[in-house]
């Protein structure tokens, strides 16, 4: 499958999921909001149930006045004056948990208060009939009694329980419909929702067993490449080792054969000199006879010829000539030298060994102390890490940076040379600071190219040191940077392996 196929399944694989996420949170909400609208809806068929109970219980309450108060006026037992009495003594309190029920409906409300004003009414009269009960007068009490059951006021109580009670009734349809529509709207999204749920959990398992399956394959395809790739690898390292071997013996042997016409052409240049001072002295008597008129004499010892005008500008153009030869050879002589020793380095194999790094710093400083004395510079050696790995490249890889920082101090200016080091996640770092020229960030790359330096060349070099420096780094499996600016002074930064072994990069250049 290709990285765009597969970006796809993958970009494809979320949005499903995270359309998915959204149903079930639109759901879910759905859910709540039904369940809430349900709960409002039963607790109005409740209320409605409430309020009937309510209008009944002040029925109840009214009529058992009324029989307690006959059953008194008939046998004048006391027990029915008390029941009377707590009769009585209900039924506005139930008024008031009544207007209470029906307080958020307009036209209950209107009814609870005629409803007040008829039950008053009745009391009124309760009250009256027990005052001639208890004056000895029951003529008077049986026609309160029959005034009452002829009278307004019970026909109004019932009027108006009967309107209330059939509100309340129609108030129990409504709700108890709305309350089943909401119930099965409900149902219907929770039924819809688990269907979802499954339908989404299938589809998350199908993709989940194609991502497996997908994986195991490109595991499978993995170990197979694997293979294929460590056998390209130890073929292509076989290759790189024998081309990098017959780079350096090219190198070796391209240095050598070039140093033997090298030789020649310093033994000729010697000879040009010193038939440069023959001739010269040939030309001097030339023209000393010349201007005598006498024979020619005869030239002896090393003292220079004395030339006049032409004779001695061409004798000066002569030397200089032979001197721009000269240093020449010895540059091209020192380029040789330094192939010929980077050739061998290169085939050096390298040997891990426990290294005190503090130990080993110190002896560089020791051997450049006049060096460093000569440019008033101090070297400042802070705790190193010690450290496995090879004795020698780090000696030269300390021993170049230190010489560099001495040499590129900015004159004047005393030397402040700093060399530190800590570790980190199995790696030593070491830096290497200086307060010297710097280094312009537009050469920090150039400074590690081979046979080539930055900044002004007022100081001897060939510029081999740094890349030098940077092979060996990288053969160590480690890396190296520079932090530097013009006039700033520059921090040389290498993070080597805190235990390196052989096997690791010994074969890196």
């Amino acid at each position: 499958m290709t990285p765009d196929a597969t970006r796809r399944r993958a970009v494809s694989q979320i949005l499903l999921l995270a359309a998915g996420f959204l149903v079930l949170v639109a759901i879910s909400a759905t859910s709540v909001i039904l369940v809430d609208m349900a709960r409002e809806d039963s607790g109005l068929v409740v209320h409605t149930i409430e309020v009937e109970n309510q209008i009944n219980t002040l029925l109840l309450e009214i009529r058992r006045a009324e029989s307690a108060a006959r059953g008194y006026l008939l046998t004048r037992g006391p027990e029915f004056l008390a029941d009377h009495e707590t009769a009585v003594r209900a039924i506005l309190p139930h008024i008031d948990k009544l207007s209470r029920l029906t307080a958020d409906n307009p036209l209950q409300a209107e009814n609870v208060e005629k409803l007040r004003t008829a039950v008053e009414a009745r009391l009124g009269q309760f009250a009256r009939e027990m005052e001639f009960i208890k004056q000895d007068h029951p003529e008077g009490a049986v026609a309160l009694v029959r005034e009452a059951a002829a009278g307004d006021a019970g026909t109004a109580i019932r009027d108006v329980a009967l309107a209330m009670r059939a509100e309340e009734e129609r108030l129990f349809t409504l709700r108890a419909a709305t309350a089943d529509r909401t119930d099965r709207l409900a149902s219907a999204v929770t039924v819809v929702g688990s269907g979802l749920v499954i339908a989404l959990a299938g589809i998350s398992i199908f993709l989940v067993r194609r991502s497996a399956q997908a994986r195991d394959d490109a595991e499978v395809q993995l170990r197979d490449n694997n293979i294929n790739l460590e056998a390209t690898v130890d073929e292509r390292t076989a290759d790189l080792r024998e081309a990098n071997d017959e780079i350096q013996r090219f190198a070796y042997i391209v240095s050598h054969d070039l140093r033997s016409p090298l030789v020649n052409i310093m033994g000729f240049t010697s000879e040009l000199e010193e038939l440069r001072t023959d001739i010269f002295k040939r030309i001097a008597a030339l023209s000393r006879a010349a201007a005598q008129a006498s024979p020619l004499p005869v030239m002896t010892g090393e003292s220079e010829p004395v030339l006049d005008g032409e004779d001695s500008q061409l004798s000066q153009d002569f030397s200089e000539a032979l001197e721009f030869i000269k240093s020449s050879i010895a540059k091209m002589d020192r380029l040789i030298s330094a192939i010929l020793n980077l050739t061998r380095e290169g085939r050096r194999e390298f040997e891990p060994v426990t290294i005190n790094t503090r130990e080993l710093v110190e002896a560089i400083v020791t051997t450049v102390a006049h060096q460093a004395a000569e440019a008033e510079a101090q070297i400042r050696i802070s705790p190193l890490p010690d450290i496995v790995s090879d004795r020698l490249a780090l000696e030269q890889m300390f021993s170049n940076l230190i010489d560099n920082a001495l040499k590129y101090l900015r004159p004047g200016v005393p030397g402040d040379i700093s060399v530190r080091g800590r570790t980190r996640l199995g790696f030593a770092i070491f830096e290497i600071a200086d307060n010297g020229r710097g280094i312009d960030p537009k050469d920090h790359q150039r400074i590690f190219d081979l046979f080539r330096r930055a900044g002004t060349q007022d100081k001897p070099g060939q510029g081999i040191g740094l890349a030098h420096v940077r092979a060996l780094v990288r053969r160590l499996g480690g890396t190296m940077s520079v932090q530097s600016e013009l006039g700033s002074g520059s921090t040389f930064t290498i993070t080597l392996p805190i235990a390196w072994t052989a096997s690791n990069r010994n074969w890196d250049s």
